[in-house]
């Protein structure tokens, strides 16, 4: 399985409390992680390194984003605020309120022209930042229940609800596509060639979708996704589909065939994870990935505990760190 992550590399400490979210950069250099303590945290996770942390959220930091110049992240919190960070200085150069409820997930366009964020108060909204403007410039309000991801491409904003819909809104013509899978949507995202959209739902399923039509290519099951949002992708190369579990297991299918292919134990038998912990999350939930743009490596958190880095046993990233 040398193109699947299967060794653990990397533990990232360094959060008070629980993490939220981790993300990579497009590059796949760097991450940012966020959590509870209401900071984010950008690191080079390949040297175990911690580079800067940022504060300004007046409670947890639900989601973060880099802009594909690695100079801005964007942050979403549960104050209802997107905050936008210089990387750089540190300083907190922007904060966007317009939201009535926690945002749940927050990403740049392609350009790093504008922010786009997802929030429990069932809307996107699409922030200029080019444009001191405290208004949206514009807002997407089809859902009847809390956005609770958003992903983007060129010209498409794609995202999922707690309404079982998953909304394509295709930027260039002007339309809508919905889907509903009927069951409440915790996470979406885009295959690398374009052509399909990754759906996770509440009924242990992950269902994958014709991204121009809504038809049903595969569906996945095998993992625990009953009670909580978890994330779910497509790897590096298309082959794989990935998903966090709620028991403690990072799980991978064959896109094609469709079987579960390979497990990896995030929480480990000696780490004996607590049922319920401080945030209200259960103990073994694996609710976070982020995979690498361009080789078999992969981040993962669970509700407690450290960021884990897995990679791929025949990788050795050392030539790729110091690309832009």
């Amino acid at each position: 399985m040398k193109d699947l992550p299967t060794q653990l590399a990397v533990e990232l400490g360094g959060h008070q409390g629980p993490v939220r979210a981790v993300r990579f950069n497009r590059n796949g250099n760097y991450c940012m992680t966020c959590g509870n303590d209401k900071t984010v945290k950008l690191w080079n996770p390949h040297r175990q390194l911690l580079i800067k942390s940022y504060g300004g959220h007046g409670m947890e930091v639900l989601d973060a984003d880099a802009s594909h110049d690695n100079n801005r992240i964007a942050s979403a919190g549960a104050d209802k605020i997107v905050q936008l960070i210089d990387v750089g200085t540190g300083q907190v150069v922007r904060k966007i309120r317009g939201h009535l409820e926690r945002v749940n997930c927050v990403k740049f366009n392609e350009e790093s022209t504008m922010v786009l964020s997802g929030s429990y108060d069932a809307t996107v909204k699409a922030w200029d930042l080019r444009s001191r403007a405290t208004d949206p410039v514009q807002v997407m309000d089809e859902a009847k229940d809390s956005v609770s991801s958003l992903q983007l491409s060129r010209h498409e904003i794609l995202t999922g609800s707690v309404d079982g819909c998953v909304r394509k809104y295709d930027i260039r013509m002007g339309t809508l596509l919905v889907d509903n899978v009927k069951q409440p949507v915790t996470c979406v995202s885009f295959s690398h060639d374009g052509h399909c959209i990754l759906v996770s739902t509440l009924d242990n399923k992950l269902l994958l979708l014709d991204k121009d039509n809504g038809d049903l290519l595969n569906s996945y099951e095998g993992h625990v996704s009953s009670s909580y949002k978890l994330d779910s992708c497509v790897s590096h190369t298309d082959a794989y589909i990935v998903s966090g579990s709620e028991d403690g297991r990072i799980c991978f299918w064959d896109l094609v065939e469709g079987n579960l292919v390979h497990n990896l134990q995030h929480f480990g038998h000696k780490e004996k994870p607590s049922k319920k912990i401080a945030s209200g999350e259960g103990g073994t939930v694996v609710y976070s990935l982020s995979y690498h743009p361009r080789h078999p490596c992969l981040l993962s958190v669970g509700a407690q505990g450290p960021v884990k880095l897995w990679k791929g046993p025949e990788w050795n990233n050392d030539s790729d760190e110091e690309e832009t």
